[in-house]
């Protein structure tokens, strides 16, 4: 049976991406934002392509019902919005700062531009969108076959930075059980009662911040 696993590191990316991320500050306007501060809403005209310079950002979605759920929590690095790039006319997320966030936020119009004029940022955009669509695959048989103790391990781990580029953070930003368990697709209580269980066996420490130990992956690549 098929079983998430946390991607293997990239190898050290080339030195084109500082120059892409100097492309995205310089053809952007750059904002900054404060932690649960929105940066568009569900609904909202969809115009533009964000780069996260520094921080964290969380996207969720509601349903008809009024039932959220959080379907990505992106970092420095990462692009979001994209759907304006295909012809998206409106958000089909909210994106919300998890963090203190410094974005930049690049027209639809002047990324269009880009693509078809520089080649740099036309291969970083499309290298991170792969990478994205990879993402969102292991998302899905996370949520298929692995169990809500695994799915609640692999995003701790997700969030800490394992298996990305870059050295690992073991202390992740303040997130609630709550916001976990909409990540996770679970409920509070079951997330308490593993946060609980892995703070005894020693894979996660809290004492005001969350700390996540790369023993964890125990947890995911068990079977």
């Amino acid at each position: 049976m098929p079983q998430s696993t946390i991607a293997k590191p990239r190898k050290k990316p080339p030195p084109a991406r500082k120059a892409v991320v100097g492309l995205a500050s310089l053809h952007g306007k750059n904002e900054t934002f404060t932690t649960k501060d929105v940066i568009f809403s569900q609904g909202d005209e969809a115009g533009a392509l964000f780069n996260i310079r520094k921080g964290q950002v969380k996207l969720s979605v509601v349903s008809n019902g009024g039932k959220e759920a959080v379907i990505a929590v992106l970092s420095t690095g990462d692009y979001f919005g994209e759907g304006c790039l295909a012809g998206q006319p409106l958000r089909m997320s909210t994106a919300t700062a998890m963090t203190d966030c410094l974005i930049s936020r690049m027209s639809r119009a002047s990324v269009v531009g880009l693509l078809e004029t520089d080649r740099v940022f036309s291969s970083e955009l499309l290298s991170y969108m792969l990478t994205r669509t990879i993402r969102i695959e292991e998302d899905l048989i996370d949520q298929l076959f692995n169990s809500s103790e695994k799915r609640l391990a692999r995003t701790l781990l997700l969030l800490a930075n394992f298996g990305k580029e870059g050295r690992p953070e073991k202390v992740i930003p303040k997130i609630s059980q709550e916001e976990l368990a909409e990540i996770v697709g679970t409920t509070r209580s079951r997330v308490s009662f593993f946060m609980n269980k892995f703070r005894r066996m020693g894979f996660i420490k809290y004492n005001g911040t969350l700390e996540v130990h790369s023993s964890l992956l125990n947890v995911v690549l068990h079977d």
